[in-house]
């Protein structure tokens, strides 16, 4: 069966920006930078990205377009005869089905906010009952169901018809959606009586700040932000490089997806700091700052249902980009392992991400008292599995099949990296990349676990 491809650059542009850019940016950027003090967090952010981000990115694109197969048989083309690297296949198709599993409720929970503000049920709100609106939705089991199984169910019709006319052609016009939209919810935030101040403190860096929360954890903070940032480590991205043309080199698209991420972070962070300033709210109230703090100050903000509809839709196109993305990569390795039909492996998966997703609905209401890995609930314990192990133990993996003699080796990755037209990857970055950067990534799975 011939593989499909993207129709153009910017459609594998915006499909794998699309993928990156997720709750990681609009929710918890923002909040990681209120926490770590501003301005020095994001130059922080700015440099891992750079240094640690866009080299692991090439290489999971790399694996992807020199082998033209999604995870398991990827490895597999590339592996030496009788090694087993591809073994870390099966488990980026394991991480993908448990990140779909919290994932789609937190999208769902977006989705619930939109229609909240869009129909009113804030207007005329006290500020004080803001709160109990996010409290009663997570106590109602249907409710959170319902935007659960809308976001499952829209994710997998799209996905059903198909690289060029579904994931690429919606993926446009959602990115294109969420790129006005943010910008024109900026240009409001910042435009409110005294948000320069919360201009000033996200980026004017401020290292008196940064040294009261401690420079040391700042920087691990960003390191672990610019990483999680690209869902890298569980072949979400590596399905996309399978897909792209060779005409283009993978280190200048991989800056270009970077870019497309990096520009949406930093401008939900212009949303919402300038607001927080103009309403007199702290900016580091951690994860609730989006369902509780921001929705507070819309209340009070003029013409605040519309901004406060129009905030929730940007949430929702920029997590509902990441679903659709991870489940093409959950078909593609169906109809790769399995030799199913696209139409098979949709029904399939769509039934078993439905069933496999009321764990996380449920763990907030009927079964509140479950707690999993430390005391977590079942979604922070599904988010700790995947952002804490699998994401840097995948990269890893990804990084030494990349770069040790044992996996494909420095020199054929370099030469799939470099294929094309663009910015090249030098070679001189070999020992960088075989010494310095696992340790890094180790550096980021050490602190997770702890």
């Amino acid at each position: 069966m011939k593989r499909e491809r993207f129709q153009s650059r910017l459609g594998f542009l915006l499909v794998s920006a699309g993928c990156a850019i997720g709750i990681g940016n609009v929710w918890r950027f923002p909040y990681v930078t209120g926490v770590n003090g501003g301005g020095v967090f994001v130059l922080f952010y700015l440099l891992f990205l750079i240094i640690m981000g866009v080299p692991v990115l090439t290489m999971e694109l790399a694996v992807g377009r020199a082998s033209r197969k999604s995870a398991v048989l990827g490895y597999k083309a590339l592996e030496k005869p009788g090694s087993k690297w591809h073994i870390h296949g099966w488990v980026c198709i394991i991480g993908c089905y448990l990140l779909m599993m919290y994932y789609t409720t937190v999208a769902g929970w977006m989705l619930g906010y939109f229609f909240k503000f869009a129909g009113g049920a804030f207007k005329g709100m006290e500020v004080s009952a803001v709160d109990g609106v996010f409290s009663a939705m997570l106590s109602d089991p249907v409710e959170m169901g319902i935007f659960m199984a809308l976001t499952v169910l829209a994710g997998f019709l799209v996905c059903s018809f198909g690289i060029q006319k579904g994931l690429e052609r919606i993926s446009k016009w959602m990115m294109a959606a969420l790129l006005l939209l943010i910008v024109v919810l900026a240009i409001n935030s910042v435009s409110l009586q005294g948000a320069i101040e919360g201009v000033k403190f996200y980026l004017l860096p401020d290292f008196q700040r940064a040294a009261q929360v401690g420079i040391g954890n700042v920087a691990t903070a960003a390191m672990n932000q610019s990483f999680f940032t690209l869902s890298l480590g569980i072949a979400a991205m590596e399905i996309f490089g399978s897909y792209m043309s060779r005409d283009h080199s993978l280190t200048g698209e991989a800056v270009r997806i970077c870019a497309l991420d990096t520009f949406v972070a930093l401008m939900a962070g212009m949303i919402i700091f300038p607001a927080c300033f103009s309403f007199g709210v702290e900016p580091d109230y951690g994860p609730t700052l989006i369902f509780v703090t921001l929705p507070r100050i819309f209340v009070d903000m003029a013409g605040g249902r519309l901004w406060g509809a129009l905030f929730f839709l940007f949430m929702f196109f920029a997590s509902f980009t990441t679903v659709i993305a991870v489940f093409e990569n959950l078909l593609s390795s169906c109809m790769d392992n399995f030799g199913w039909s696209r139409k098979k492996a949709v029904v399939i998966n769509c039934i078993f991400i439905l069933i496999a997703s009321l764990p996380c609905v449920l763990g907030y209401n009927l079964w509140s008292g479950v707690h999993i890995i430390g005391g977590r609930d079942v979604l922070d314990s599904e988010d700790f599995i995947v952002s804490n192990l699998l994401l840097p133990i995948g990269s890893l993996v990804y990084l030494l099949f990349c770069v040790s003699k044992w996996g494909w080796g420095f020199d054929n990755y370099i030469a799939e990296a470099n294929q094309g037209s663009g910015l090249k990857m030098s070679p001189k970055l070999k020992r960088y990349f075989q010494f310095v950067l696992p340790v890094l990534i180790l550096v980021i799975l050490i602190q997770g676990l702890i």
